[in-house]
């Protein structure tokens, strides 16, 4: 009978020789400019709630649902946005959230609510949204200049074929 060390060795030198791995068939790959893969995707913003959208908007900018994401690198994909004029907030939203910025002159905030950018210029308030879920560097504006919002259905893209996706697709 062996003493009970040596067979604790035994188990563990097995141990090792079963986990051993062949390291030269795992790569990390990281894409660079080169050769990431950018596609024209559409998505449909009638009666999505704002969030839920703007938050899929910024993972497909990102790259983020591809399996060569790079964090330093913009592999995301060209994203164009339909009817944002349609976009939905949930309750109150619509008048009690307040959007502020402020001028850079003495008494120069000024405030304003989704209603009221919706009115003015639909595009924008969806492209808030998204902008806050980017780096805020400058890549993340780099990736915003990958969206393409547009109030109603029809957008100038055609001869890029987007693919058109659902926002439970993503």
């Amino acid at each position: 009978m062996r003493p009970l060390f040596c067979v604790g060795i035994a188990i563990f030198i097995n141990y090792l020789k079963i986990k051993t791995v062949d390291t030269q068939s795992y790569k990390t790959v990281s894409l660079n400019k080169a050769t990431v893969d950018k596609k024209w995707v559409v998505i449909d913003a009638t009666d999505l709630a704002l969030g839920r959208l703007a938050s899929r908007v910024a993972l497909v900018l990102r790259g983020k649902n591809k399996p060569g994401f790079t964090p330093h690198v913009d592999c995301g994909d060209n994203v164009i946005v339909v009817n944002a004029e349609k976009v939905a907030l949930g309750g109150k939203k619509m008048t009690d959230r307040v959007y502020t910025r402020y001028t850079g002159y003495p008494g120069g905030q000024r405030f304003t609510t989704p209603k009221e950018i919706l009115a003015k210029n639909p595009e924008e308030l969806l492209r808030r949204a998204v902008k806050g879920m980017l780096p805020k560097t400058r890549l993340g504006a780099d990736i915003l200049g990958n969206l393409f919002i547009y109030a109603g259905p029809e957008h100038p893209h055609q001869a890029q074929n987007p693919k058109e996706i659902k926002l439970d697709e993503i």
